[in-house]
Formats: C-alpha cells, sequence, structure tokens
C-alpha cells in the first residue's frame, strides 16, 4: 500500500477496526516537499480518546496475562512484519514526514529492531527475592501499570512510534497512541500491522488528532496509568500539569541545545563530516542534533570552512528524490526557522553559508552555518529545530565546558578529540543524558536516552525504558510463630 492508495477516509484505529471520529472530523496531512494535501484523516475528540482509552483498559487485562514468552513471540512478530513491509512504510514516511526516503528507510528498519529487541525481554522481566531475616520471606514482582499513553511527535513518526509501543507492550500494558497532527499515516500503518502480527484487539489503538482537543484528552484521562511524551518543553510541562491532577507518572523526552566541542588535537576532517550529518540530518529536525559547535580558536576557521564547504555540496530536494536533504516538515515550522535566521543576523552572527529559503515549492531551507556567534546570543541558546548551525570560539576547556553546560537543556553532548584521558573527563563534566566522543548519533536500540534538566524525564530505548512501564510490588509473607510485632518505619 502506497501513500497514493491510501483510503481517503483513513479514519481512528480503534479495537483492530478502522472507525471514523465522532462527527466526522478530520484533518488533513499535507505533503510538505509540494504543500499539496496527501489525504484527510480523521480526528480524533474527546470522545474518540474516551472509546480508545475504554477499549485499551477492556484489553489490557488479557495481554497482561498471556505467558511472557507468548507475549514475546508476538513483539517479536510484529518485528518481522515490519521488516515485510519496510519499503512501504519508507515510501509512507518519506512523503507524510518530508524526509530522504533513504532515512526513512533507515527509521523503519530500525522500527522493526525496537520489536526484535524488547521482544526478547518478555519472559525475563524479574523480580527479586529480599533478605529480610528468618522470620518473613520476601520478595518483588514488576507488573504493567495499565493503559499507556504514547504522544509522538512529528520529526521520527514511524521510529519513535516504536520506540514507546515495543517496551510498553512487551512490558504487559496496552496502549493509545497519539501521532501529531502533521505526520499520522505511519502510526496508522504501524497500528494496522500490529493487529496482522497477532496483537489482540484493543491492545493497540491511534487516535490521530490535535494538541486540543486529542492531546489534552489523553494526556489528561483518569484511566491512563502512565503516559511517554517526545517533543517540545513548553507541551511536556503542560502534559505534566494535566498529569498531576491524577498523579500520572510521565517520561519526557524534550528538546537540546547540544554542544559539539572540537579540540585542536582532533580529525578536524572526521569533525566536519560527523558535525554536518549530525544538523542537517532530517533539515535539522532532531532532538539530539549538534546545533551548536564549540571550537578552540586555533582550528576554528578550517572547521568552518570544511562545513562550509559540505552544506554547500548538499542536495535538496523531495523525499522520493532521496537526495541529501528534504524540507522542513510544515509551514509553521519553515516559518520558525526563518525567524530564526532573522534573529541571528539582528543580534550579529554572521552567515557563512545559507541563511535562506529555496525558491520552489514546499517548506525547504538552505543548509545555514553562523559564525561569530556569541554564547549568549538566542540562537546559540534556544531550540531552532531546522538545519542551522551556531559556531563559537572558545580558548580553554574550562571556558568549553562552561559554556557548552550553560544550557536549560541537557540532552547531548559531544567532544572531538584524540586524548583519550581529555575525553573520559568531558564525558563526566559535560551535563547531558549522552556524551558521544569523535562521532554523533552513537545511542542505538540497545542504549538508553534521555536528557537532565529540561531535557526530560526518564529513559527510552534500552532496557531502561522498561522502567517507564513497570512499577514494583513488594510482597512481604510471615513465617513467625509468635505472630511478630513489626511497626512501620523499622
Amino acid at each position: 500500500m502506497s501513500v497514493d492508495e491510501l483510503d481517503p477516509q483513513t479514519g481512528l484505529f480503534l479495537e483492530g477496526e478502522w472507525v471514523p471520529a465522532t462527527g466526522g472530523s478530520q484533518l488533513t496531512t499535507v505533503d510538505p516537499a509540494t504543500t499539496e494535501p496527501i489525504t484527510p484523516v480523521a480526528a480524533a475528540g474527546e470522545a474518540d480518546v474516551d472509546r480508545a482509552v475504554s477499549a485499551a483498559r477492556s484489553a489490557f487485562p488479557e495481554w497482561r496475562d498471556l505467558a511472557p514468552d507468548e507475549r514475546g513471540r508476538i513483539v517479536h512478530r510484529i518485528g518481522q512484519t515490519i521488516r515485510a513491509h519496510v519499503d512501504e512504510l519508507a515510501e509512507i514516511e518519506s512523503r507524510d514526514q518530508g524526509k530522504p526516503l533513504a532515512q526513512a528507510h533507515s527509521d523503519m528498519t530500525s522500527a522493526a529492531r525496537y520489536f526484535e529487541y524488547y521482544a526478547g525481554a518478555a519472559d525475563k522481566l524479574e523480580g527479586k527475592s529480599v533478605p529480610v531475616g528468618p522470620e518473613q520471606i520476601d520478595y518483588t514482582v514488576r507488573e504493567p501499570y495499565g493503559v499507556s499513553a504514547q504522544i509522538i511527535p512529528w520529526n521520527f513518526p514511524g521510529n519513535l512510534f516504536a520506540r514507546g509501543v515495543a517496551p510498553a507492550l512487551v512490558a504487559g500494558n496496552s496502549v493509545v497512541v497519539k501521532p501529531a497532527e502533521q505526520t499520522p499515516l505511519s502510526s496508522l500503518r504501524l497500528a494496522e500491522l500490529c493487529a496482522e502480527a497477532g496483537v489482540p484487539d484493543g491492545v493497540v489503538n491511534v487516535v490521530p488528532g490535535f494538541g486540543e482537543p486529542a492531546g489534552a484528552a489523553l494526556t489528561g484521562h483518569p484511566h491512563v496509568d502512565t503516559i511517554t511524551f517526545t517533543g517540545s518543553v513548553a507541551t511536556g510541562r503542560a502534559i505534566m500539569r494535566r498529569a498531576a491532577e491524577h498523579v500520572t507518572p510521565v517520561t519526557l523526552e524534550l528538546g537540546g541545545k547540544n554542544p559539539a566541542i572540537v579540540y585542536p588535537d582532533a580529525d578536524i576532517d572526521e569533525a566536519a563530516d560527523w558535525i554536518s550529518l549530525a544538523i542537517f540530518t532530517n533539515a535539522g529536525q532532531v532532538c539530539s542534533a549538534a546545533d551548536r559547535v564549540l571550537v578552540h580558536e586555533s582550528v576554528h576557521d578550517d572547521l568552518v570552512e570544511r562545513i562550509v564547504r559540505r552544506a554547500a555540496a548538499y542536495e535538496i530536494g523531495p523525499g522520493h528524490e532521496d537526495l541529501d536533504m528534504g524540507p522542513l516538515v510544515s509551514e509553521a515550522q519553515f516559518e520558525t526557522v526563518r525567524r530564526y535566521v532573522e534573529l541571528g543576523r539582528e543580534e550579529g552572527a554572521t552567515v557563512a553559508t545559507g541563511g535562506s529559503p529555496i525558491d520552489r515549492p514546499g517548506y525547504f531551507f538552505e543548509p545555514t552555518v553562523f559564525t561569530d556567534v556569541d554564547p549568549e546570543h538566542r540562537i546559540a541558546r534556544e531550540e531552532i529545530f531546522g538545519p542551522v548551525l551556531t559556531v563559537s570560539r572558545f580558548a580553554d576547556t574550562r571556558e568549553a565546558v562552561r559554556v557548552a553546560n550553560d544550557t536549560d537543556y541537557g540532552l547531548v553532548a559531544g567532544a572531538f578529540t584524540s586524548d583519550v584521558t581529555r575525553a573520559h573527563r568531558l564525558a563526566r563534566e559535560l551535563e547531558a543524558g549522552t556524551v558521544y566522543v569523535n562521532k554523533w548519533f552513537g545511542d542505538t536500540n540497545q542504549t538508553p536516552f534521555g536528557g537532565y534538566k529540561q531535557s526530560g524525564i526518564g529513559r527510552e530505548k534500552g532496557l531502561e525504558a522498561l522502567d517507564s512501564y513497570l512499577q514494583t510490588k513488594n510482597v512481604a509473607v510471615n513465617l513467625s510463630e509468635d505472630g511478630g510485632g513489626d511497626l512501620p518505619g523499622a
């Protein structure tokens, strides 16, 4: 099924069926390379979200009580089913989100891997025995929360569907997914493939819609038991406020303003390759992008020249042409990037390359590099989420670390140096959930990912992600013959 073959009445996916939204409400997803509509999609309202949560709650007990090895086999089968449809899914993702086809293919291959990776953990979610003494047997069990709400962003919609849904299912939860209104298509197709792989009706539900009312209704729902969200800090705060009403636990992966520190002893050509990849992939719409470079003053000009040369050579076009970079996802994001570039000029930074929209249909913007950037400039402190790199100089490590850490964010950071001692010291001193050394995007399905400070709460990926979907129960069994005399706080 290609995008052009989609049913123009694509609905909500509830209890294993396609259903219209209450009142027939719809949204239209748009091809960002042409600004032309792709297809209308049902837009969930509060009543639809309530129905989805009810379906997930009804399906939860049976899924929770399924033998763990059988649950693991079903989840593994989802991964295999995705692999069988990876070309189709990549085409859908590329058209709906705008990214080059090869990047979309990588995203979907990784989505399959999430299900395969977590499937192996299904029968290994063990508790422990606690040695409290001869008068009591004490042990813990790990149990699913229940209904998991998954709020999916627009930059990696299919991949992040898998990143959250796979561990939630393996832990025994049912899920309700709300994809971003800009990019709902891959989540809908993935839910259908979950059903084809044998997931029982109601265990995976998808409610496309807007933040208001669908997102607010889902994250504030009294029968949602845990929430996973990837997106902006502002939206993360709003979700926390709604979740607080029912004391619902949240896992948040929020923004970043990620420093790449380059030393004179680094391989400058290799550093330029990694940094270019790290800021221009997916048109810079990556939470972990290397969007600010701190480079030692002695190699500043050399590094900038190499990055500028790479940026100027980028081939840009629609995702299906599979060039180096596609468009920004929407008109709103395009305008955000344009405003920040104007702001950078006003602040006194120098445009070394790029800096303008591309004169063609679609939301295309040139790969842009700013030099002469003061660390206090807004373009060096605020997340732009576009193909815009800021470059600042430093004189010594103390200054580099101070500037790198002087931010509200703490998602990722990186260092390029051939000094192994310096690399390990920086890994300790940089305030970020992930530190890359002599590369970027070094995290995999198996490695924990999340932020310090306002970049988030909790960890996704790796086995640590399962902690967001499991709660611990302690069981204390009295063996005392005289009845004992324990008191609280003992």
